[in-house]
């Protein structure tokens, strides 16, 4: 009989020794050859997947250390911005220390000037008094060596009273 396929029990055989072999390479290839594969691309699959997290958390970090610096150099601006306001205030408060002193010395100057006019117009006063007293010696001189009478000595003493004044003559 013709048949298609020309199945025998030697082709069978041959078949099923050929399956069994394929099977038993494909059992061996699959230990040594795809599983050591698949454990570096399982590995090399995780090794990617902890850089990638790796990586994220270190972009996330660098995120929270930006805004701490960040936080930090507005700080550091309110710091510098205070101590300027403070050295600001400290220079007008000196400002306005050394104008009062200077205020004050101009007015211990103008009260010496005021004493020393004072009294140097007592000194002129003074020298004025001597002069009138002077004066006075001398016409009393002429009018006892005069011998002039009483009315006219009275009335000499009363000039140079008046002359004198009262305010000068009774300080």
């Amino acid at each position: 009989m013709s048949r298609l396929f020309d199945l025998d029990w030697q082709l069978v055989a041959d078949s099923s020794l050929m399956i069994i072999a394929i099977f038993v390479l494909f059992l061996l290839m699959s230990y040594f050859l795809f599983d050591p594969a698949r454990k570096m691309l399982n590995g090399r699959k995780e090794k990617i997947r902890n850089e990638l997290e790796t990586a994220k958390q270190d972009m996330e970090e660098a995120g929270r250390l930006k805004q701490e610096y960040e936080a930090k150099l507005k700080e550091i601006d309110k710091e510098a911005e205070a101590i300027l306001s403070d050295a600001r205030r400290k220079a007008l408060d000196n400002e306005n220390h050394i104008v009062a002193e200077a205020k004050e010395e101009a007015a211990r100057i103008l009260e010496r000037a005021r004493v020393e006019a004072e009294l140097e117009k007592q000194k002129v006063s003074d020298e004025v008094k001597r002069e009138i007293i002077t004066v006075a010696s001398l016409m009393a001189g002429k009018v006892v060596s005069a011998s002039i009478d009483t009315a006219i000595q009275n009335q000499l003493i009363d000039e140079t009273l008046k002359e004198m004044g009262d305010k000068t003559w009774l300080s």
